[in-house]
């Protein structure tokens, strides 16, 4: 069915267009907020809220075409919500660790030693540096996409991607002086 009419559908109220639709990109979904979260509970837990707010709100989005980067912004902004508030409180769950992992949150992506090495490249960036690259390469956004769900400019966003592929490529080659 064509996404513009599922859309519209929702914007009535139809509830099972909607899931429709949240079912088309739930993997991209996942993967999104599991990029912000680093755990599969906290990651379902953003894409619930950014459910909830999706259907709250559908009937102000403007472009029916623009479903999909208009909720994954939202999924974004239900992750960093969930992030800063989580900062505010420290979780038992996260005092029980085995060699500084997690045992209760663990999940199969980070035991991969791929992740593990991404992780620790990424460890080389500021925050802002690496949210653009990850968006960017991990989940194949373009600038301007991305520029919506972060709230700055394109030319903010390449900006940061070029300095922390920079940052990178010093640090990989041993040419790193922090």
């Amino acid at each position: 069915m064509n996404i513009a009419r599922l859309v519209k559908k929702a914007k009535k109220g139809n509830k099972d267009a909607l899931l429709q639709l949240i079912m088309i990109e739930k993997d991209a979904y996942y993967r999104l907020a599991f990029t912000y979260m680093r755990n599969e509970h906290d990651a379902l837990e953003a894409m619930d809220e950014m459910i909830v707010t999706v259907y709250e709100k559908i009937s102000s989005l403007k472009k029916n075409e623009a479903f999909y980067s208009w909720s994954k912004t939202i999924l974004v902004n239900s992750c960093k919500t969930l992030l800063r508030n989580r900062k505010k409180v420290i979780y038992l769950d996260d005092m029980a660790t085995v060699n500084g992992e997690s045992t209760l949150t663990k999940d199969p992506y980070h035991s991969s030693e791929q992740a593990i090495v991404m992780e620790e490249l990424l460890s080389h960036v500021n925050e802002y540096q690496r949210e653009a690259i990850q968006l960017k390469y991990f989940h194949d956004l373009d600038y301007q996409t991305i520029s919506e769900m972060t709230d700055v400019s394109v030319g903010t966003v390449k900006s940061r991607v070029f300095q922390g592929l920079k940052k990178l490529r010093l640090h990989y080659r041993g040419d790193d002086d922090e």
